[in-house]
């Protein structure tokens, strides 16, 4: 194991400037799934416990990629997680801890699992999926939906960037998708966990990105 006195977003933008690093690359269509961009996650006024944020901007940036890729009918997915009042289908996720901060303790129809208020979603277009765990390919129709509108590349919004984005990243490249990740279009608790993961989806998982290049590309 190499060691090093680096911070780990000294060492993500040594890796993200090397001029050799090799690159995945757009495809032909994309889809952007948007990743839990609701209150616990986001709303730091009400929820510093669990909200976090990287960028301030992170959100009017996630709302500019989804009206460009409404503009060239792509799909925009949106994801967010809502337990049941007995916590049943989060299953052993939800047995670590038991306070009102708790993921489990996320219920449906509460404010910690809407939407944030900031973010624009058009609910007649969009799809919008509830999901139990991190990926948002697990026991969703997420894969179905994009062999359906023949997509072949996947671009992933939301948080957190240690947690259901690097799942997600994960999951996608698993089945064949070029994953995109606008690095200014997600975010996490600590820098640490979020400079860290970037690091490793961009050696590994997807291509960690500007979103002005993801932006150009939409607009193509």
């Amino acid at each position: 194991m190499e060691l090093s006195d680096k911070t780990a977003r000294q060492i993500y933008f040594d890796v993200k400037n090397n001029p050799a690093r090799a690159k995945f690359g757009f495809g032909r269509k994309a889809a952007i799934v948007n990743i839990d961009i609701q209150n616990a996650y986001t709303n730091l006024k009400e929820f510093p416990k669990t909200a976090y944020q990287t960028d301030p901007n992170q959100i009017k940036y996630i709302n500019q990629l989804n009206e460009l890729a409404r503009g060239k009918n792509l799909p925009v997915v949106f994801t967010y997680v809502a337990y049941m009042d007995s916590a049943e289908d989060a299953g052993v996720w939800g047995t670590r801890t038991n306070t009102p901060d708790s993921l489990q303790n996320i219920k449906f129809d509460s404010r910690r699992a809407a939407f944030d208020d900031q973010l624009m979603v058009d609910r007649i277009r969009d799809v919008v999926y509830c999901k139990k765990m991190p990926s948002p390919f697990f026991e969703t129709p997420l894969q179905s939906l994009l062999v359906w509108h023949q997509i072949d590349t996947v671009i992933l919004t939301g948080g957190s960037t240690s947690g259901c984005i690097r799942a997600a990243a994960v999951d996608a490249l698993s089945r064949g998708y070029r994953t995109i990740v606008p690095e200014e279009c997600v975010a996490d608790k600590h820098e640490s966990y979020h400079f860290a993961n970037l690091t490793d989806m961009l050696l590994k998982y997807a291509d960690v990105v500007s979103v002005q290049e993801v932006m150009d590309y939409l607009k193509k």
